[in-house]
């Protein structure tokens, strides 16, 4: 797969078609590439051209920690390669915590946005206080008991390592103190922001985002479907898809129930493209 070299960082990426309007695409958590790219391939038969990618930090791009909000350095990430692809105005999609990068990508850079495709919107006091612990608060706990080789053998950087081997000399490089200090400033900036109905954005700052956007909703104790009503009613242009109709409040995460749905899900977003691609 081609690496770009960005703000300090590579990152791995693909794009999947070779006509038609540009879409973005990233996953939930800090999953790799593969979480969207299935979906990625359907949307791109339909005659789209789908950027595919994994954020730094995770799959087999670079890690490197900096900045006050691990979202606005994706979301900095993003618009530079999507620049270098000259792939803008895009339609910017994510699920879960790629569907908050997704929103703040649209506040930051609306011009670069045709449209929103957002997917397991995350919200409520569960969900807060779960993913911050997930996010960052267990890197900070390890880097204090482990030093950085604890970080490295975390379920999640072990993976970031056997993607990308030379992560785990730049982990260790790290000063432990430091790491978890920056992984507080993130998880202080997840947190000004969990209270929300969608976490991480404010009423006031969805109802500033008057790009269409398709909005199907979660099913799961983290991706509460009143957080993507709440996102529904917020936003000026935004329309409103259930693709799962039952709760599972017994689950976390939904993930089995959504892989069985992916065909209905990249038919409500190829529709919504096509009505949207010549804004």
């Amino acid at each position: 797969m081609p690496i770009a070299s960005l703000r300090g960082v590579d990152i791995n990426y693909e794009v999947i078609g070779g006509r038609g309007p540009w879409v973005a695409l990233q996953p939930g958590g800090r999953r790799a590439l593969a979480g969207v790219k299935p979906l990625g391939e359907k949307i791109a038969e339909a005659g789209c051209r789908v950027l595919v990618y994994d954020r730094r930090n995770c799959g087999a791009s670079s890690v490197a920690f900096e900045g006050q909000s691990e979202n606005e350095v994706w979301v900095e990430d993003l618009h530079e390669l999507l620049t270098r692809l000259d792939a803008t105005p895009a339609f910017i999609g994510g699920s879960s915590s790629g569907c908050r990068l997704a929103l703040r990508f649209a506040l930051r850079h609306p011009a670069a946005v045709r449209g929103l495709l957002l997917w397991r919107v995350t919200g409520g006091r569960y969900a807060a206080e779960r993913l911050a612990q997930n996010y960052y608060g267990q890197f900070i706990e390890l880097a204090h008991r482990g030093g950085m080789a604890a970080v490295c053998d975390s379920e999640h950087f072990r993976e970031v390592v056997a993607a990308n081997p030379a992560n785990r000399a730049r982990l260790l490089g790290l000063d432990p103190t430091a790491f978890a200090a920056q992984m507080e400033r993130w998880r202080q900036s997840f947190n000004d922001g969990a209270d929300h109905a969608v976490i991480g954005l404010s009423p006031d700052e969805l109802r500033s985002l008057t790009m269409p956007a398709c909005v199907v909703p979660g099913n799961d104790r983290v991706h509460l479907r009143s957080a993507g009503q709440a996102a529904h009613r917020l936003m000026p242009n935004a329309e409103y898809h259930e693709v799962l109709s039952e709760d599972r409040p017994d689950l976390d995460i939904a993930l089995e129930d959504w892989e069985a749905k992916e065909g209905l899900l990249a038919a409500i977003f190829i529709d919504f493209i096509r009505r949207h691609a010549n804004r």
